[in-house]
């Protein structure tokens, strides 16, 4: 059953499907809400958020743009992060759906600091954010796909790019299956929770795209495992 999972699937997500959408992605995006504070996804990014931001020299301001954000809500935890520390913080939210955008500003309609855009990664433009997130949006794409996107949004930063994606193994892969079978009954959680494990990574692939981005320019990526079963990825300039 899990031999599968020595490669990352090439198999491609329903929420890859910007055809379709409605009410059932909207409810889709509740329920990975939930998911999310399950596996503690905000966790391995305001780790690296804290490391980009101490090597900065604690700027007072900071502006951060999370890609591929879906309804936003980790950004709820960073917003707290930098109220503790006196940031003045700024954070737009980047997704290719209006359901997503929707979700976002219904969540964040009290938060002024905080935006949904609709757009895609390429469209944003250079040093466009000190930080550029991003949640389980990099296993999205095709290992040959990586360092064009992954270049893309450090070009968009000004001090570089934080990644949180899952790590590509037999238990997270079962964790996720059971979790979403007992929560959820919508076949975008249904299906895309497993196979999101599948299209995950191991520290080979962050190996690989580090040397990658290292013949692209004078970038150096760290990555460090964070319970449950993801990488805390941070990529400086």
């Amino acid at each position: 059953m899990f031999s599968g999972l020595s490669h990352r699937s090439v198999k491609s997500e329903y929420m890859d499907d910007f055809s379709s959408g409605g009410e059932e992605l909207s409810e889709a995006l509740r329920h990975l809400r939930r998911l999310n504070r399950i596996f503690g996804a905000s966790g391995p990014i305001l780790y690296g958020i804290k490391e980009l931001w101490i090597r900065s020299g604690r700027a007072p301001q900071l502006h951060i743009m999370d890609i591929g954000a879906g309804s936003g809500e980790i950004n709820r935890q960073i917003v707290r992060w930098a109220d503790r520390n006196g940031i003045g913080l700024r954070i737009t939210l980047v997704d290719m759906t209006e359901e997503a955008c929707r979700e976002a500003r219904k969540i964040f309609k009290d938060e002024p600091r905080v935006e949904a855009i609709r757009t895609n990664v390429f469209e944003i433009g250079e040093d466009a954010a000190d930080i550029l997130i991003s949640s389980q949006f990099l296993h999205h794409f095709a290992d040959e796909e990586l360092p064009e996107v992954t270049g893309h949004m450090l070009r968009s930063s000004r001090l570089g790019v934080v990644v949180s994606d899952i790590h590509r193994h037999w238990i997270s892969w079962s964790a996720v299956w059971l979790t979403t079978r007992l929560i959820s009954t919508n076949r975008y959680i249904r299906h895309d929770g497993p196979l999101s494990v599948a299209k995950g990574f191991r520290s080979q692939d962050w190996k690989r795209l580090g040397l990658e981005l290292g013949h692209c320019g004078n970038y150096v990526l760290k990555y460090t495992w964070k319970p449950l079963f993801r990488y805390s990825v941070v990529i400086s300039k």
